[in-house]
């Protein structure tokens, strides 16, 4: 008899199943704007994501408690899986253009989902102007990163090979967790050493115990429960072309121009801010497998000039990444500290700091997506646009980067009542992005 292998949630991804059992949910997705969509109904969207379900194993599996000394909670495929479930119809709110787009997915990937079920959904959206559709897919954060979510996209468009996997496929008994916990606390207790090191040198890259504070601005303040969201857009190739003269990469591109745009937002609001505190989430790994997902990011804190000669900039915020990533790509401090964690998070007590700090002024979050076009159900996916919710703090704006076919794609997510200049921001940053593709030659 094959001996049954445990998937087990990792620290990190206990973190963020602690962050999410708040107020609010820690979940992202992508919005997949289609071409006209004829002949892509409801049915075939189900159809087509349940044929592809077989190459990533989480989404048909839950998150449950381990048995009493048998660790921490496990991945088991559910037996009553149902795609119907999962894959839901929506209608856009009218008048269907872009904006009504954005709103109606910005409040899909807002809604909580089930965590007694495998934590995921597609929403097929119809009533779009000009006969297209759009595809929203949501995961909670505890599945996946978003690495891990590029790999779970790759995995349901078109052209994925076809994998087939037996289902369900029987879980682990009690005595074989309890074996396979036991000998994950003695590998632990092996590697207290090189944990204590990693968990100095990712705080390091975080910002430390006590970093600089960031400058006290309107950017930072209570959150309330509203989010809008802005889309800014650029050719990749002038921006990548801008970054590399200046042994930059466009992932600094980008955070250069996002500090501009603040300042100048700021300016705006007889507020000076000539430097800004920006957190990056670092992924631990290239690429993920869609066959073994969770989270492998860690938080590098960086201090981006938001004035002076654009080339200087870049080259400044290329230096800084390069000194602090190697840090950052171990395992995060949420993970190290691990259960000290789960407990603050779980009493509240982590968002209650996350609502006061003034460590950062906000997130700039960047993942890569496909070099190349795609389609889904033979309809090309015109545009794909990152979403994200929770544990935001006091953060009144962050910005979540993909880059898909030759475009960046910057989702500026907003505070309604702390930002209600949003439009004014998109403006600037797309002006700076702009700028730093001309001035950096």
């Amino acid at each position: 008899m094959s001996r049954i292998q445990v998937d087990r949630a990792s620290p990190t991804d206990r973190a963020f199943l602690a962050m999410g059992t708040g107020d609010g949910p820690v979940q992202f997705g992508v919005l997949l704007l289609l071409g006209p969509a004829r002949g892509l109904d409801l049915a075939r969207v189900r159809q087509l994501i349940g044929e592809r379900l077989p190459a990533v194993p989480r989404l048909r599996r839950r998150l449950v408690p381990a048995p009493w000394g048998g660790g921490g909670p496990i991945w088991v495929d559910d037996p009553g899986f149902d795609v119907r479930r999962h894959v839901r119809p929506a209608v856009c709110a009218p008048p269907g253009d872009r904006q009504a787009v954005f709103d109606t997915a910005l409040s899909l990937v807002s809604a909580r989902l089930p965590r007694e079920a495998p934590p995921w959904s597609a929403t097929f959206l119809t009533g779009l102007t000009g006969g297209e559709a759009a595809l929203v897919v949501v995961l909670d954060h505890v599945l996946a990163d978003g690495v891990g979510g590029l790999a779970v996209l790759a995995r349901l468009v078109d052209g994925a090979p076809a994998v087939a996997a037996p289902f369900p496929r029987p879980s682990p008994d009690a005595p074989a967790l309890r074996r396979e916990a036991l000998a994950g606390r003695l590998r632990s207790v092996c590697r207290i050493g090189p944990a204590v090191r990693a968990l100095f040198a990712s705080t390091g890259a975080a910002g430390g115990l006590h970093p600089p504070r960031a400058t006290a601005c309107s950017l930072l303040g209570p959150a309330g429960p509203r989010r809008r969201l802005a889309v800014v857009r650029a050719e990749l190739a002038p921006l990548r072309a801008a970054a590399h003269r200046h042994g930059a990469s466009v992932n600094d591109a980008v955070l250069v121009a996002v500090a501009g745009a603040l300042h100048r937002l700021l300016l705006t609001r007889h507020e000076d801010v000539r430097a800004f505190a920006v957190a990056v989430p670092v992924s631990g790994r290239a690429a993920a497998d869609a066959s073994h997902l969770g989270n492998a990011v860690s938080p590098l804190l960086l201090t981006v000039p938001a004035t002076g000669d654009v080339a200087g900039r870049l080259a400044l915020v290329a230096a800084r990444v390069r000194a602090s990533k190697a840090a950052a790509t171990g395992p995060p401090p949420i993970a190290v500290v691990g259960a000290l964690f789960r407990l603050s998070a779980t009493l509240g007590l982590y968002r209650w700091y996350l609502d006061h700090q003034h460590r950062m002024h906000t997130l700039v979050s960047h993942v890569r997506g496909p070099a190349g076009p795609v389609t889904f159900g033979g309809v090309p996916v015109v545009e794909a646009v990152p979403l994200s919710v929770g544990a935001s703090g006091n953060l009144s704006v962050v910005f979540e980067v993909l880059s898909y076919a030759g475009s960046l794609v910057v989702s500026v997510l907003a505070d309604a009542a702390r930002c209600p200049d949003l439009d004014a921001l998109a403006d600037g940053l797309a002006a700076q992005l702009a700028l730093v593709c001309r001035e950096s030659r």
